[in-house]
This record gives C-alpha cells, sequence and structure tokens, in this order.
C-alpha cells in the first residue's frame, strides 16, 4: 500500500466555498483512477502551531507504488491539478510505501 500525503497553504483570496470544491474534486478521483483507494482531506486542527503556515492536508492510498506511478500523469489527475494549482500559494507532497510494524 502507498501513500500520497500533501498539504497546501491556499491562497489568501481564496473561498471556504472554492477550497471544500477543490478537495470535493480531488475526492471524486477515488474510483476513477485504477488502484486509488481512498482519499481523505481536512483543515488543520493543532494547537501545537508546527503547521508552517499550511492551511489544509490530504492522504491517498493507492494499492501499489505501480497505481501511484500511474495516477501521477493521468488525464483526470491533470485535469484536478489545473483547478487546485493555480489557487495554491504552496504545497508540500510526500509519498511512502507503507510498512506495517508487528509486535
Amino acid at each position: 500500500m502507498t501513500r500520497h500525503f500533501g498539504v497546501f497553504q491556499f491562497k489568501a483570496e481564496i473561498s471556504d466555498g472554492e477550497i471544500t470544491n477543490c478537495f470535493e474534486t480531488m475526492k471524486l478521483m477515488v474510483g476513477k483512477i485504477p488502484g486509488l483507494l481512498d482519499m481523505e482531506y481536512g483543515p488543520y486542527d493543532s494547537t501545537e502551531g508546527l503547521n508552517d503556515n499550511y492551511t489544509h492536508g490530504f492522504i491517498m492510498t493507492f494499492d501499489s507504488p505501480e497505481a501511484r506511478e500511474a495516477y501521477l500523469p493521468h488525464p483526470i489527475h491533470e485535469k484536478v491539478k489545473d483547478l487546485v494549482i493555480p489557487k495554491l500559494e504552496r504545497v508540500l507532497v510526500f509519498d511512502f510505501n507503507v510498512k506495517k510494524i508487528t509486535v
């Protein structure tokens, strides 16, 4: 299993409605792009203050590293990027293959 984790800092002028639309559009990729199993998102919600001004995060779950690699250039993903990227001040994405610890 592969996780695709990202954090966004939206531009100041982007409304809450536009932010919701971005994430709901991203979530619509589940079931349309092979191997994309799930997508979760939400705003930063901690008193710790270590978000470095990133305001929202998401996690996508892929069934394999190969599925994640096929997702990256997928035409549906490219269309979603065209919607989301112009609304962002900054973005950071980090992918990892899940390693489970057995006790």
